[in-house]
């Protein structure tokens, strides 16, 4: 394996590589005792307990999801919904992830949260979310948001960011003094769980992982080898 550049990494001298990036978790260990009924309770514990701990933007989301062809895909997104129902995310529809979810309407979900030695993988089926929903939350966003809404349209190319403030200023012009209505081809997706993995981080990498997986019956839970 080759080493980072000396100039950018050194330690003591020596020239850090990628084997030496390596950290013993131990700040805690999961067990099945410790875990809530069902998935959205423990979920909404470990992400009291992501914000306790002062975490930027807890409610980032890793969103992974694959076109027709099987190609995958992946970003980040912000979690703007949980009840039992499901994870709630908002985009514009015509986006990669927007066809890409039309068309294979499955997703994956990461919470990275690094600094306390977790994460939460969720995977499941996706479907959009209500208009009346969508447009409920789209009035609690900032007004620039909204705008900036009407303005880009996501994953397509842009020959100048200057276009895209050109097209700010337009939209802003034709709104003002008014409302900022929900673009028709923005929206929410609604993941709708059928595993959760909580995941701890353990010394000498032998992690907990712990999933739930749902059945007609209700959630059941599995010990997944680290």
């Amino acid at each position: 394996m080759l080493p980072f550049d000396s100039a950018h990494r050194r330690d003591h001298g020596r020239a850090v590589t990628l084997a030496d990036l390596r950290k013993e978790y131990s700040l805690a260990g999961l067990a099945e005792a410790d875990l809530a009924r069902e998935p959205f309770r423990q979920f909404e514990k470990w992400f009291q307990e992501a914000e306790a701990a002062k975490l930027p933007e807890p409610n980032a989301m890793l969103l992974a999801t694959a076109g027709a062809d099987g190609r995958p895909s992946a970003r980040t997104v912000l979690l703007k919904g949980l009840d039992g129902r499901g994870f709630v995310f908002y985009t514009n529809y015509e986006s990669r992830k927007g066809r890409e979810l039309a068309t294979n309407p499955r997703a994956t979900l990461v919470f990275p949260w690094f600094p306390i030695e977790r994460q939460v993988i969720i995977e499941g089926a996706v479907t959009k979310v209500a208009r009346e929903e969508s447009e409920a939350y789209f009035a609690t966003r900032p007004r620039a948001s909204q705008l900036a809404a009407w303005v880009s349209q996501q994953s397509a190319l842009v020959p100048a960011r200057s276009v895209l403030e050109e097209g700010y200023k337009a939209v802003e012009r034709r709104h003002e003094g008014q409302a900022v209505p929900m673009p028709p081809h923005w929206g929410g997706w609604r993941v709708v769980p059928e595993t959760v993995e909580f995941w701890q981080g353990r010394r000498s990498r032998l992690h907990d992982r712990l999933r739930y997986r749902r059945q007609q019956d209700g959630w059941t839970v599995e010990r997944l080898a680290p």
